[in-house]
């Protein structure tokens, strides 16, 4: 029966739902090895370029082993003598040495991934082995379909077999020399390969003398013939003194070959002949055959990497056992993973400070938690590719402290593309050669868009039958979905772990449904049957025109008709008029953008950032009932997706992973957006929207288009948005793109510290109004204003810092600040712990300033000299004319000398009370206002008391008046005081 056969069989019946009972679930008891090495570690090489470092991190020079449900086994270091004898001259020993220093030093080079997206770790530092399953051909060819998850579990916790032991006797006693370890796309294979490498290289496998690892990769792009002496010598110089001796010695060898799916092996004697000879020139794949058959050095051993679907290439007969990488199956082995990792010295970036390892610990306790939950994440973390996207992205989130070009959301998720797929094809055997992301993108990327576009994440055995299947005409398209259902398919979707929702699966991660139909639109893969039809006729036709050019040009000499080049001219209609419809394509492209970007609907959720961190890290609080009504899912990640992808960075990427997006259709594409997202950006945007704006134009990396998106955007409102030093590094970068003044930057509530005002300071520069209360800015963060005002750049107007505990030290650089500045004209000081002395370092250097107009002091615990001291300095001054000092603990003599001070007299407005002598104050409401406003920050006892006062005072100057009119200004305003008392007793104000 025809591979095609098979697969369409099995399609027919619940095919999509058997693949959840191959998923591993989550609570079994399984093994972690804690293996280390005293040398350099990770691989950047061709060999292993794949995965990075998501089978996990090392610790130095132990061997630790935690082997849940099994007794501990400790591998005795032993010097094997046997075969030695043959190699007792100092050159052969040095040439094996050499290659150990080589392979050691080739497998510590860093991918640009690790090195780019957070703290690089080696191999050499903590290691968490995936879990390794005995198996059989059988299990590989006929899983069973009524195999569940928690049965399966049970099973593979008996059948567990570590590492060390792949060569160990099988259950007949029989010595194995083959190995079949075998795993589906992120499980974690080339890393625990490389792991097993750099072992051998620091003596932590004594079990062989000499490793010799081979890509398969590597080994398909040459068919020419080569011997395998030639071949080691090739890749390992250092070994030309040991090849000769290789088959006329006993020494113990393994060859390790990575990525058997790429070779097409023919193991018939037809097809592949015979060869014992290690000299002689044969091709690559039959080597590889020869070797697997024990013809060729049969005493060596082979560890074979493949996925599952090129397990059968290799005859049962010519296989010692079978072992399936599971990953981790296991919450305890995700949280050792995540344990290790982010608790690394170094995790939490350069500026940490004491604060960095206590946030690493508490990441690691949230995560830990969600973990326990049995929330999705779980699911998804089984594979070592998702933990190591978890922490990359976690490290993004928490500690990027400046973002440079090359790291951006998007980028993380491309670059985890790239350590899984680059290079992959979906099936050797297949003459299309199709690369896998290009066959994912196609497939899965369309049912990622139609949940973005229905508003769903989970999807039932329907759906995926209709996404992948509807379409399938050929025996070749047939073979392809096969090898993606058993290679490809969990990498992406999982079972959903929701009660009632566990015969629907969801994308592994949330976010990568986002990306994934992101890559779908901009690819341009979402087209009518007319644009389809429309692209392949005018394929056909362009070629048609090119040879019949040439045929027209010869017979247009010989035979003078004149419809010829008529005809000719209708050819080329078509193509011209196909690029236009092409063009509206791309229209529709940026038109889809904007429309999700700037979604009303989405207003008032969170910014993505934080969405992002609760996916993650989980929202603290109870539990949802099953019963509730679950919230609308949000997709806000999916136009954001769109702009990244079409950054230049992450085009060159994914080009390599066969996706390819031409420049010219960038281009149109950025020019299509100026129409339609800048247009539609020009509309108040609420701050967390406002939020994903600004995350947008980082993410497109665009520097031409962000200034012109910019030029229109004078009011930056992100109050309220927990300003992460990520998105303040994200806010800089953006702003920095133009160079305007900004009218009005409100970062009213946002969580910032001294850090972040470094970072923002290029942007505060430009500022005319500047909003920072309510962000506990204290004494190290005046010191940041104070440079902010003192540098000749500044344009701030207007700084409003009430509410923070700014306190005497603050103060005295707030001075300072004043003595030098030339722009400030209102200074809001209001409720910020100065005291009489903080009032006093700002009144002795208030007379150096010549352009405040303003300021507020009110809410300071001031008494009477410090206010009458503040006013003094103040009807000095030559352009400040009002001071504010309501809610301080001035008293009825101090309040009779500052009413001394009115500006009729001294040209100084000193606003104390709602009152002004018999009259009320023209500033009440505003008083009024302000109090209303700041309420929900300030002591409310306190507030009461005050509002008692101010309601005794009302009523004392109103017995001292008989004007009818200023009596009933009295009562209008004594009325809102005591409605404000009223609700504040209450509870509801």
């Amino acid at each position: 029966m025809s591979r095609a056969v098979r697969c369409q069989t099995c399609l027919r019946w619940g095919s999509w739902t058997r693949l959840r009972g191959s998923l591993p679930g989550s609570r079994a008891a399984r093994c972690v090895y804690l293996c280390a090495a005293s040398g350099p570690g990770t691989a950047g090489s061709s060999l292993h370029r794949k995965i990075l470092h998501v089978g996990g991190v090392s610790l130095p020079r132990s061997c630790v082993r935690y082997q849940g449900g099994s007794q501990e086994h400790r591998a005795q270091r032993s010097s094997s003598r046997h075969g030695l004898d043959h190699l007792r001259n100092v050159a052969s020993s040095d040439a094996i040495k050499k290659h150990q220093k080589s392979l050691s030093a080739w497998f510590s080079n860093q991918p640009n991934e690790e090195r780019q997206f957070g703290p690089s770790f080696s191999l050499d530092a903590i290691h968490v082995d995936p879990v390794i399953r005995e198996s059989s051909l059988e299990q590989v060819l006929k899983p069973s379909p009524d195999l569940t998850v928690q049965h399966q579990l049970q099973q593979s916790c008996r059948q567990v077999i570590s590492l060390q032991n792949l060569f160990d006797v099988d259950a007949c006693g029989r010595q194995v020399k083959n190995v079949v370890l075998y795993g589906t796309v992120g499980t974690g294979k080339s890393t625990l390969i490389k792991k097993m490498v750099v072992d051998w290289c620091h003596g932590l496998l004594p079990r062989f003398e000499l490793v010799i690892p081979f890509s398969c990769e590597d080994l398909s792009h040459s068919n020419v013939p080569i011997s395998l002496r030639r071949l080691i010598t090739k890749k390992y110089q250092h070994l030309r003194d040991v090849v000769p001796v290789l088959g006329a010695s006993n020494l113990k060898v393994l060859f390790i070959l990575n990525g058997l799916e790429r070779l097409n092996l023919d193991f018939r004697l037809a097809g592949t002949e015979l060869c014992c000879d290690p000299s002689e020139p044969v091709p690559p794949s039959a080597i590889v055959v020869n070797l697997l058959r024990k013809y060729l050095l049969p005493e060596a051993s082979i560890i074979v990497t493949t996925r599952p679907s090129a397990v059968r290439r290799i005859p049962g007969k010519y296989v010692g056992r079978y072992a399936e990488i599971c990953g981790f199956p296991d919450t305890n082995l995700q949280k050792l993973y995540f344990q290790l990792r982010l608790s690394q010295p170094g995790c939490g970036g350069e500026d940490d400070g004491d604060g960095g390892p206590a946030e690493q610990e508490n990441l690691v306790e949230m995560l830990s938690r969600n973990l326990e939950r049995q929330n999705q994440i779980a699911a998804a973390c089984f594979l070592p590719s998702y933990c190591w996207l978890v922490c990359t992205t976690l490290h993004f989130l928490y500690f990027t402290r400046t973002v440079p070009p090359s790291q951006t959301l998007t980028g993380i998720y491309t670059s985890f593309l790239r350590l899984n797929f680059s290079g992959e094809v979906l099936d050797s055997a297949d003459p299309t050669n199709i690369s896998m992301m290009n066959y994912v993108a196609k497939t899965v990327g369309k049912l990622a868009h139609e949940g973005v576009m229905s508003r769903k994440t989970c999807f039932t055995e329907e759906d995926l039958q209709q996404c992948f299947e509807v379409e399938m005409k050929t025996e070749s398209e047939l073979n392809q979905l096969e090898v993606f259902r058993s290679d490809v398919f969990r990498f992406f979707l999982t079972p959903c772990v929701q009660p009632g929702k566990e015969h629907t699966f969801v994308f592994t991660i949330p976010a990568m449904q986002e990306y994934l139909a992101a890559l779908y639109v901009v690819l341009g893969e979402k087209k009518t049957l007319a644009q389809k039809v429309g692209k392949e006729l005018s394929e056909v036709i362009g070629k048609v025109s090119e040879d019949a050019a040439v045929v027209l040009s010869i017979v247009s000499k010989v035979l003078p008709l004149r419809f010829l080049p008529v005809l000719f001219n209708l050819l080329k209609i078509f193509p011209r008029f196909f690029s236009r419809l092409s063009g509206k394509n791309r229209d529709t492209i940026a038109r889809t953008m904007a429309e999700e970007l700037f979604k009303e609907e989405d207003y008032y959720n969170d910014d993505v950032l934080d969405q992002i961190n609760s996916s993650i890290l989980g929202v603290e609080g109870p539990m949802r009932h099953p019963d509730e009504a679950a919230d609308d899912e949000v997709f806000e990640l999916f136009p954001i997706f769109m702009g990244g992808i079409l950054s230049r960075r992450n085009r060159a990427i994914l080009d390599q992973l066969g996706c390819s997006i031409k420049n010219l259709a960038a281009f149109e594409i950025a020019k299509a957006m100026k129409k339609t997202v800048i247009r539609n950006s020009r509309k108040g945007l609420p701050p967390s929207e406002l939020m994903d704006y600004l995350f947008f134009l980082h993410e497109f990396q665009n520097e031409r288009f962000t200034a012109e998106a910019l030029r229109s955007l004078r009011t930056v409102n992100l109050s309220s948005v927990k300003m992460t030093p990520l998105k303040c590094s994200v806010l800089a970068s953006v702003m920095g793109a133009a160079c305007h003044e900004v009218e009005e930057l409100n970062l009213t509530s946002c969580n910032l510290d001294a850090s972040s005002l470094r970072t923002l300071f290029p942007v505060l520069l430009r500022c005319k109004v500047l909003h920072l209360q309510l962000n506990s800015l204290g004494p190290d963060a005046c010191r940041e204003i104070r440079d902010l005002l003192l540098h000749d750049k500044c344009a701030v107007s207007n700084l409003r810092l009430g509410n923070n505990p700014v306190g005497e030290q603050g103060a005295r650089y707030l001075a300072e600040a004043l003595a030098g500045n030339r722009s400030l004209t209102h200074l809001s000081l209001l409720h910020t712990a100065l005291g009489d002395r903080g009032v006093e370092l700002i009144a002795q250097q208030l007379a150096e300033n010549q352009q405040l107009q303003e300021l507020n002091l009110g809410y300071n615990s001031l008494t009477d000299a410090a206010a009458l001291r503040v006013v003094e300095v103040a009807k000095k001054h030559a352009t400040l004319d009002k001071v504010h000092l309501y809610f301080n603990d001035i008293s009825e003599d101090g309040k009779r000398a500052l009413d001394s001070l009115r500006m009729d007299r001294d040209g100084v407005r000193a606003l104390v009370f709602l009152t002004a002598g018999t009259d009320v104050s023209d500033y009440w409401s505003s008083i009024l206002n302000v109090v209303h406003r700041n309420l929900p920050f300030w002591d409310r006892e306190r507030v009461r008391q005050h509002l008692a006062l101010i309601l005794q005072d009302l009523e004392s100057s109103r017995r001292q008046t008989a004007n009818p009119w200023r009596i009933a200004k009295f009562l209008r305003v004594e009325s809102e005081v005591k409605k404000m008392l009223g609700r504040l007793q209450h509870g509801t104000l």
